[in-house]
């Protein structure tokens, strides 16, 4: 390689370096941005902390409804428990971004790698620290069917399951042949959904904790991922449209190539 050659590599290597520097500050300033952009659940939390009188009977109504039909019904009853605690269990859904982040690294998409990670990181430190300052009871109800440790508020298990499929989404749907990525975004809906539903369904959460944990883990991605989008446009790569993930050059990769290069 000729001595131009190598300045203009070293020239480019070294804004390559400076613009991961970016992004790991971009990341901070997206966790920060990300209590702005949960207003919504920071007002849900205030209404909680009051004792808000129609939120209180909207979160007691919903309980003992959902929780009379699992009591007619051992067989639903079974199914919902072995949703929440196998499928939708936040050790389940870590599970799967690790796995994640452990192909994107073999990958080499070092970026997106990080990315998932510090997103996932994020989450369990802000349930953790939103549960401690709040803490609300759960709920104590006639003949319980479940118990769970810990503060009511927000969801953990709603919180994780937002944050990570949203993860397992912006990562992997480039992978997804463009027939079936409605279907892999309606799964992702519905295990989020459902996750909440059967959190108050067994007695263990108020709504007011799923919506919460909807609305944290929503702000959360949403936070992340614009912080990832600043550093595509810093390097020119462009900003994808939300149905092709975060890195749609994912799909046109190898196993061999460079990945956020």
């Amino acid at each position: 390689m000729t001595p131009a050659g190598r300045h203009r590599r070293r020239t480019v290597e070294a804004a390559l370096r400076a613009a991961d520097l970016r992004l790991g500050k971009r990341l901070a300033a997206a966790t920060a941005a990300f209590v702005v952009a949960a207003v919504p659940a920071g007002v849900l939390l205030a209404l909680v902390e009051a004792k808000w009188s129609p939120l209180r009977t909207f979160d007691s109504g919903a309980a003992v409804q959902l929780h009379a039909v699992v009591l007619r019904h051992p067989g639903l009853l079974r199914v919902l428990d072995v949703l929440s605690n196998r499928v939708w269990d936040p050790v389940t859904m870590r599970a799967a971004v690790a796995a994640a982040v452990l192909w994107l690294l073999w990958r080499r998409a070092w970026r997106l790698a990080g990315w998932a990670a510090s997103t996932e990181t994020a989450a369990a430190v802000i349930g953790l620290a939103t549960k401690t300052a709040a803490g609300r009871v759960r709920p104590h109800l006639d003949a319980p069917v479940a118990q769970a440790p810990g503060f009511s508020f927000p969801s953990g298990h709603t919180l994780t399951a937002t944050v990570s499929c949203g993860i397992l989404l912006l990562v992997a749907v480039p992978l997804v042949p463009r027939t079936l990525r409605a279907a892999a975004w309606a799964v992702a809906a519905l295990s989020v959904f459902g996750v909440g539903l059967t959190r108050v369904a067994l007695g263990v959460h108020w709504a007011s904790d799923v919506i919460g944990g909807w609305l944290i883990g929503s702000a959360l991605v949403g936070a992340a991922a614009w912080a990832f989008e600043a550093w595509r446009r810093e390097l020119g790569l462009g900003v994808p449209p939300p149905a092709d993930g975060l890195e749609p050059e994912l799909v046109q990769r190898r196993g061999g190539a460079r990945a956020g290069r």
